[in-house]
């Protein structure tokens, strides 16, 4: 069975070499061979080039198809491979389109992974041991009252004055500064139509305490039936968002005020004028930093309360975005080729085997990742 690898960005070499040096068999696909092969050339020989009709003649039954290439790209690339009798495997949100190919993938036997990256990825393993940690315990009764936040941010590792820095093109950051979002706040579902709307102060459980600009992401909602949340569970707080260094509200004002209005060209141009003010530079180390807290509480009073946390940087390895989104990809592609992962479309799986196997993975990825108990 051949995994066919498409695409060689930013974050996805880490993972795809772990999945050469393995010793799976992979064909690599990217649009510029000269960049793959600068990139995994010295592992393996068979890198080609991108093209949907040569890679649809390639796939056989049982191979897997990934997709780490932009998002309009996957839910071709999984229509394809269901035609194969092959699986597919993406780091990205499983859009309603891809959603929809659920019967056609259980027809043909075959599993369309999703959200297996970072944020959606290893936040949603978070997400289940905590949820399983507390249904557990013994302070479970569903009378109590839930309250979820999980937040996750690639940020500089050495802070700069605009708060931020870019590792690919700023046009998409541009973009879903434009996406509302909806969560609950104190029992209430919240809409926000852009991010600025909501900032609120975040303080992460970090060996030393710190303190982060944070706001809601997408819609939430959903992921309370995917992270095993009862439908009579008294919800307060539910939020899945974006982390921000201190000052990054301030520091994109400017950006803020222009940004809801501005048409595609202009975007574009504020892209290359942030890009070549606030880009890393060569060898620069780059932080993410992930924190998932569920909180129990009874009459008022806490009676469980934990917090996943997680600190990465780069360092000799590479980039930490690049590990922590690719190394959990091919996780998945090693699950799905041992048949762990059942047919269907599925997001990052709840399944406490593979959860703990994969934290555990995710744990030589990180220079600091740990569960904090605030009430032991």
């Amino acid at each position: 069975m051949t995994v066919h690898w498409c695409g060689t960005g930013l974050s996805s070499i880490p993972g795809l070499r772990r999945l050469i040096q393995n010793g799976q068999s992979v064909t690599v696909w990217n649009r510029t061979v000269e960049k793959a092969k600068a990139a995994v050339g010295d592992l393996i020989d068979d890198i080609r080039v991108f093209e949907p009709d040569a890679l649809e003649h390639a796939v056989q039954s049982g191979d897997v198809v990934v997709s780490m290439l932009p998002g309009d790209w996957h839910v071709q690339l999984a229509e394809m491979a269901i035609a194969n009798g092959a699986h597919f495997v993406s780091s990205s949100y499983i859009a309603p389109e891809m959603r929809a190919l659920d019967g056609a993938a259980k027809a043909a036997g075959v599993v369309l992974v999703n959200e297996v990256g970072l944020d959606p990825g290893i936040d949603h393993l978070m997400a289940h041991h905590l949820v399983s940690d507390y249904r557990k315990s013994a302070a479970y009764d569903p009378e109590n009252t839930i309250s979820f936040k999980s937040y996750c941010g690639g940020v500089p590792k050495v802070a700069n004055a605009f708060r931020y820095k870019f590792s690919w093109a700023p046009v998409g950051v541009l973009k879903a500064l434009r996406s509302p979002s909806k969560s609950i706040r104190h029992f209430t579902e919240l809409e926000v139509k852009r991010p600025w709307d909501a900032i609120t102060r975040y303080d992460a459980p970090l060996p030393q305490p710190e303190a982060f600009e944070v706001y809601p992401n997408r819609d939430s909602l959903p992921f309370m039936a995917d992270y095993r949340f009862e439908p009579n569970w008294k919800v307060k707080e539910f939020v899945r968002g974006t982390l921000r260094l201190n000052g990054w509200a301030e520091a994109w004002g400017d950006i803020f005020a222009e940004v809801g209005t501005a048409d595609d060209a202009r975007l574009t141009e504020m892209a290359n004028e942030l890009l070549k003010d606030n880009a890393y530079a060569d060898g620069e180390a780059d932080r993410v930093v992930l924190c998932v807290d569920l909180l129990v509480e009874k009459n008022g009073t806490a009676v469980w309360h934990k917090t996943y946390v997680m600190d990465a940087w780069g360092d000799a390895r590479g980039t930490a975005m690049a590990r922590l989104v690719s190394v959990p990809v091919s996780l998945a592609i090693e699950a799905v080729l041992n048949r762990e992962i059942a047919p269907g479309v599925t997001p990052a799986p709840h399944d406490p085997k593979l959860v703990a196997r994969w934290l555990d993975e995710v744990q030589t990825l990180a220079q600091h990742l740990m569960v904090v108990d605030h009430l032991a």
